[in-house]
């Protein structure tokens, strides 16, 4: 039987950063170094561990976050590390996430269920726009982070500027624990400012590091970091403030204690610098993981729901208590069936064991549990508290559920995705392909929350929606490539949404006779506008004497999120509307279910045409990057789309443009913006709010 990790020795981490950064390139070497793979794959070359689907592997991008297990063993004593080949050392869970902002789910997941993070920077680029979206996920669910400059080998990096960047933009301190030696092609190694030495990588893969003392000519910049590194903790650690002013030396040993303080209660980021790509950097960012970032038991408890006594309840990393998990990813795989992934909070849970979904009410067997290696997976004798597996045999779970015991039905809290923007539609070639298609629409909407599948009512199409062109582009060649489907995809078109513009108040009444019975019902609904973003709102303000039975409210309320969802002009969903019911009438004789819902829908739809219905569409935020030479041309471009430009930032040969514009003119955007920039300006582009269209103020002009 495998021996278990203790809690203190295990770290489950991410690494995150805008898509180009090294997230990928730097989890290679992890790998390498802690003696979990034999060699480096590359993504250029299309052989990354970690990038292991066909289509990351043919675009050189990372698509679907992958997890693996690494195990490092450290020896404080001589301050070396060396590969757990033999020995277990720490456990460290790794987590690779996509930086492309179509992905952004698989990183809001990924960050949901880790302790820690690793956040990749463009040592030229510096934070990036997909690195600030990453970065408020993290703070959303408190995630505590350490920064690692990758890239300062390229031409026009710079470290200094980063930290700065960093400050500005992310609004945190930073703490460089190491400064740069030389950069560009110049860049040697790194200065460790707690050990005062020059670390050079040396050895064909960089697994030899040779450390001597800080050459006299860079003492004093060495120093001065120093200095500058101390004076930071101190702001907010006592012990070295008391240690500073006693002027007194400061051990490593109690800034490394004091930095862990500071990491876990998010005051400081400290800041590692590197160019993975040459084997540069990476040994220390692994000491780095394991000083600094919380083992699973050190962050705070995780917060639950107890369905029973509709109470909240903080659930403690414990793995001898009651067994409590979060599924936070599903992947299908063709001979195992459903992948669970599974972050456990609490207890400890064998093959075989019996689960109790939660939120479903519904018991699972959890008949093989894995843990995986990107692609590949070895079986494990049990998944405890703190850890991270894979348990097959559940067929009902999604992502999301909570999955324990029914003796402790506490829910986990869970995560928010964004809406899908981008629609497209697709036609099977045959009619028999149809069913086939529709049973793998539904196991890719199972594995990814934020793609969408379902039928036109008017057309008869299958539509498909996601979170960009890219994300479409990535699911319509998986349906093609992966399952052999034969398929044609339609242009993309923008999933619009649907808002009123006044208040309005309507009575309505509904009669019918079905199978020689009368159903009838009389409902009095307001209608409001709402503040943009605020969402739907209903109420009733009908009081609930008794007289009228509780199933003809929750009817009315399923007739008016119904009518809600179908749209007024156009089928789209409606958005930021008030319902209210004012007046319900009722006959025990001919008052039913069916008569309450139809009458809501019908005076949803009627109320809704007077209150001045419009279109909303979705407005982007676009980040671009262009040689100070194209700036000009490439701001003209946004322009003709009818973006506005927000701001311009000035980089080391380039500058930053943020702008917003319809989404529905940014189709076609790169081409064209690689012609005006020959080929040398980028952008990335992420929703940002639904706006009013500007021609469809009325129901007429709408229509």
């Amino acid at each position: 039987m495998q021996k278990l990790t203790e809690l203190r020795f295990m770290r489950n981490i991410g690494i995150m950063a805008h898509i180009d950064a090294g997230k990928t390139t730097t989890t290679e070497r992890i790998l390498f170094y802690t003696g979990k793979s034999h060699r480096i794959g590359e993504v250029d070359d299309g052989e990354a561990i970690m990038d292991w689907m066909e289509q990351e592997q043919e675009r050189g991008i990372t698509i679907q976050s992958a997890a693996t297990t690494a195990y490092w063993k450290r020896s404080e004593a001589e301050g070396k590390t060396a590969p757990a080949v033999l020995e277990r050392g720490y456990q460290i869970n790794i987590i690779d996430t996509p930086g492309h902002v179509d992905f952004t789910a698989e990183v809001e997941r990924s960050l949901r269920v880790l302790d820690g993070a690793v956040a990749i920077l463009d040592a030229v680029k510096g934070v990036e726009p997909q690195t600030e979206t990453v970065w408020r996920q993290a703070e959303r669910y408190l995630v505590p982070c350490i920064a690692y400059v990758n890239k300062m080998d390229r031409i026009g990096a710079d470290f200094f500027r980063v930290l700065s960047d960093i400050k500005t933009k992310l609004g945190m301190e930073t703490a460089a624990l190491q400064i740069p030696l030389g950069k560009e092609s110049a860049f040697e190694g790194v200065i460790d400012l707690l050990a005062m030495e020059e670390l050079r990588w040396e050895g064909g893969e960089g697994e030899i590091i040779t450390r001597k003392p800080v050459a006299p000519e860079r003492q004093d910049e060495a120093k001065r970091w120093r200095e500058k590194l101390i004076d930071t903790l101190s702001a907010v650690s006592d012990a070295v403030t008391d240690k500073f002013l006693a002027g007194e030396a400061i051990p490593a040993s109690l800034i490394r204690a004091e930095m862990r303080k500071a990491v876990l209660e998010r005051k400081l980021l400290p800041v590692l610098a590197g160019a993975s790509r040459r084997n540069m950097g990476v040994q220390p960012l692994i000491d780095a993981v394991v000083n600094y970032l919380p083992a699973p038991d050190e962050v705070k408890p995780a917060a639950g729901h107890h369905t029973k006594k509709e109470d909240n309840v903080p659930v403690p990393c414990d793995p001898s208590a009651v067994p409590l998990g979060l599924v936070f990813k599903i992947q299908n795989d063709r001979e195992a069936g459903s992948l669970c992934y599974v972050r456990m909070y609490s207890g400890t849970i064998k093959p075989g064991t019996m689960l109790y979904n939660v939120g479903k009410r519904k018991r699972e067997r959890a008949n093989r549990i894995l843990r995986m290696h990107s692609n590949k997976s070895e079986p494990l004798d049990e998944l405890p508290a703190g850890d991270i597996g894979v348990i097959i045999g559940m067929k009902l779970a999604q992502t999301g559920d909570t999955v324990g015991s029914e003796g402790w039905p506490v829910l986990l809290d869970t995560m928010q995705f964004p809406e899908p923007v981008i629609s497209v539609s697709l036609e099977p070639k045959t009619i028999s392909d149809g069913d086939k298609l529709k049973e793998i629409l539904e196991l890719l909407s199972r594995e990814d929350p934020t793609f969408t599948a379902r039928e036109n009512e008017e057309t008869g199409q299958l539509i498909i929606s996601g979170m960009g062109e890219l994300h479409l582009d990535v699911l319509v060649t998986r349906i093609l490539k992966d399952y052999g489907l034969q398929a044609r995809a339609g242009n993309p078109q923008v999933t619009y949404r649907e808002s009123i513009g006044k208040t309005v108040e309507r009575t309505v009444r509904f009669s019918r006779v079905i199978a020689g019975k009368e159903n009838a019902a009389a409902l009095t609904l307001r209608l409001e506008p709402l503040k943009r973003g605020s969402g739907n709102h209903y109420s009733s303000a009908v009081k609930d004497s008794g007289r009228i039975p509780g199933a003809l409210f929750e009817a009315a309320e399923r007739g008016v999120r119904g009518a809600m969802a179908s749209g007024i002009l156009l089928g789209y969903p409606c958005i930021d509307v008030g319902v209210t019911v004012l007046g319900m009438e009722y006959s025990e004789i001919t008052g039913t279910e069916f008569a309450y819902e139809a009458c809501a829908s019908m005076g949803f739809d009627e109320a809704a045409r007077e209150a001045e219905p419009f279109l909303l569409e979705p407005v982007m935020a676009v980040d671009l990057f262009s040689p100070k030479e194209f700036v000009g041309e490439v701001i003209s471009l946004v322009t003709q789309r009818g973006g506005q430009v927000l701001s311009m930032d000035s980089k080391a040969g380039s500058d930053q443009v943020k702008a917003t514009a319809p989404m529905a003119k940014m189709f076609g955007f790169m081409t064209a913006l690689r012609s005006v920039s020959q080929g040398r300006a980028t952008f990335s582009m992420e929703f940002s709010h639904f706006e009013r269209k500007a021609d469809s103020g009325s129901t007429h002009s709408a229509r």
